[in-house]
């Protein structure tokens, strides 16, 4: 077992566990001061203030004096299995050019394309290991991979299986999320249904043949996949069995938010163009609408409304959209400070969409997200903190000083 004592304040704590918080419920953080963390087998087994704390005979015990504990991030959204970088691309935005701009003339996604297929999967695998660990030192305990950089059977599955493979070997929770449909390739440049059928007919039943994703996935937007593309793709992964998500509304007002309400997407995705129409849809609806703040960011978008979602009584989760072309950073630190500076989120709805929420856009909510007795121990302790509106205030460093994952110290 492993005790740690005098927490300064232990972070999201839940006695009843909820699925997620939404509306103004975003704004209850539940907490306790001068508290105690007890883990057993991996499992958050108590926890409670100090002066209940009775005779414990643990392991390991943990002094956490003048620091708090928090529930790990979950990053719901992420696209870390790729070969190199693009920062080329990125003085051409710099110069003005748009993300569809620099699609056309061979950038983006088909750039990540082209370098990927000359890859193997042993230095996929290294390269995405390596931002695993990386993203676990800001404090994330579980991540959402999705392939979509492979454009064909061969690579699809081919990045699906180091995803796999970075399942069985890293400490962090992961899901696999198929994302055939990222972008048209060249080879089929003006034949974008026959791309579709290959999706449909080939890719996602050698997907599911093998177990290689738990999601599919579209990016149902302008100058990418239409809503006829994705409701075909969406309909070919139920039916074999994988949760749709959707990359919506990025671009403009593409009907990607309302594809996904209808096909019960667990989420949908970017999600800066979001009108009255989207939000009546999200309304009673079981998808997660989830912001990428570091897209719009690193692209200068326009930024998703969540504080008009949130007011209309509706949840919002935050990612990281992690990948080489448009959001180049798995800091979930900084996340949260764009979530409070950018998008008028105070510090308790930041840290809701951020854990809970997200844990929830992922399909962990269950087992992940806050702290409750039986959940899997992903929790990390910060450096000596003076409040929890110092994780998003001090954007420049990272807070966290120690991550457990799976109820062992990493």
């Amino acid at each position: 077992m492993l005790l740690i004592r005098n927490i300064k304040e232990l972070v999201q704590v839940e006695e009843k566990p909820v699925r997620f918080r939404a509306g103004k419920e975003m704004q209850n953080l539940p907490r306790i001061k001068d508290a105690y963390l007890l883990i057993d087998k991996g499992k958050i087994k108590d926890f409670g203030p100090m002066e209940k704390l009775g005779e414990i005979r643990a392991d390991k015990e943990i002094d956490a004096t003048g620091k708090m504990v928090f529930p790990c991030f979950c990053d719901s959204h992420t696209h870390i299995v790729y070969s190199g970088s693009r920062e080329i691309e990125y003085i051409d935005k710099i110069r003005g050019l748009s993300y569809e701009e620099i699609a056309k003339r061979g950038g983006g996604i088909l750039n990540s394309c082209d370098r990927l297929r000359e890859d193997s999967e042993e230095a996929l695998y290294e390269a995405a290991y390596a931002r695993l660990e990386e993203m676990k030192s800001f404090g994330t305990g579980a991540a959402e991979i999705k392939s979509g950089y492979g454009l064909d059977t061969a690579n699809e599955l081919k990045m699906l299986r180091v995803i796999r493979r970075l399942k069985e070997n890293s400490p962090l929770t992961i899901k696999a999320n198929f994302l055939g449909a990222h972008a048209v390739p060249r080879e089929y440049l003006g034949r974008q249904t026959e791309y579709v059928d290959l999706i449909i007919n080939e890719m996602i039943p050698m997907v599911a043949s093998e177990g290689l994703a738990d999601f599919v996935d579209v990016f149902c937007d302008q100058g990418f996949f239409t809503v006829e593309d994705t409701e075909r793709i969406l309909m070919a992964g139920i039916k074999h069995g994988l949760r749709p998500k959707i990359h919506a509304n990025e671009m403009a007002r593409s009907g990607g938010i309302q594809v996904g309400v209808k096909y019960h997407a667990l989420s949908v995705d970017h999600i800066e163009y979001t009108g009255d129409e989207e939000i009546a849809a999200l309304k009673g609806s079981d998808t997660m609408p989830t912001i990428l703040p570091g897209a719009a960011f690193f692209l200068n978008m326009p930024y998703a409304p969540a504080r008009k979602i949130i007011e209309a009584g509706l949840p919002v989760a935050m990612a990281s959209d992690y990948n080489p072309g448009s959001s180049p950073s798995g800091n979930m630190q900084l996340v949260l400070s764009m979530a409070c500076v950018n998008y008028r989120m105070v510090a308790e709805e930041a840290i809701n969409a951020t854990t809970l929420n997200t844990a929830y856009a992922m399909d962990c909510a269950d087992t992940l997200g806050s702290i409750a007795k039986g959940k899997t121990a992903n929790v990390f302790i910060t450096k000596p903190i003076p409040s929890i509106e110092f994780m998003p205030y001090a954007y420049g460093s990272n807070k966290v000083e120690t991550v457990i994952l799976n109820g062992e110290v990493q």
